[in-house]
């Protein structure tokens, strides 16, 4: 991918999705963005409802729809362990937000996941075979499926990044933004946000 183009990173949200999940990527990379990055971070919504609540009941306005010309494509989880009515396992039920996200991957973007958004991106073909992570408490289901489970903040399979639970998200953002970027803009963005970054990636 080509940093002196703009990239386009969108993270899409959905009713239950945990609030972390897409926030703590969203500002490491908005961040990177206002350091000089050639980034467009939005958050998005499959279809372009005007919001999604998450599952501690804030409701983020969206950015705009889902687009078919993103670079990078995130997605976060929250919902799946309790198998709640609106999360991460209601979207894998419906099915709607795995096709699209199986679309993305064909059409060339990079596709990345927090915490059960891998199961996301399970759900949607993109993990059989791959090394992949997710929260802890959805691991087995992630062995089961086929994936190679990796005890790893993130894991970084090229095409397809996943990331462990919640706060992962933003060890994710960094590693983003130092795999597009370089190390020295990740390094400069997390010592303003008085990040300490983990060294937990696992790489193709």
């Amino acid at each position: 991918m080509d940093s002196s183009e703009t990239i386009s990173v969108e993270i899409v949200v959905f009713n239950g999705f945990d609030e972390l999940d897409a926030l703590g990527p969203y500002e490491v990379l908005e961040n990177a963005a206002d350091a000089g990055a050639n980034l467009d971070v939005e958050l998005v919504t499959l279809g372009g409802t005007t919001s999604a609540t998450g599952n501690h009941d804030l409701t983020i306005a969206s950015q705009g729809a889902l687009s078919d010309h993103a670079d990078v494509l995130l997605v976060p989880g929250g919902g799946w362990n309790d198998r709640a009515v609106a999360g991460a396992w209601a979207e894998v039920q419906s099915g709607d937000l795995p096709e699209a996200v199986r679309m993305a991957y064909e059409r060339g973007a990079i596709v990345a996941s927090v915490c059960t958004g891998g199961m996301i991106l399970e759900a949607a073909g993109l993990l059989d075979g791959k090394r992949a992570t997710t929260h802890q408490g959805a691991i087995e289901d992630l062995r089961e499926s086929g994936a190679e489970a990796v005890d790893a903040r993130v894991v970084d399979e090229g095409d397809v990044v996943t990331a462990g639970g919640v706060t992962a998200g933003i060890d994710l953002g960094f590693w983003l933004v130092e795999r597009l970027f370089g190390a020295d803009l990740a390094i400069e963005i997390a010592t303003e946000m008085e990040f300490d970054r983990s060294d937990d990636v696992v790489e193709a």
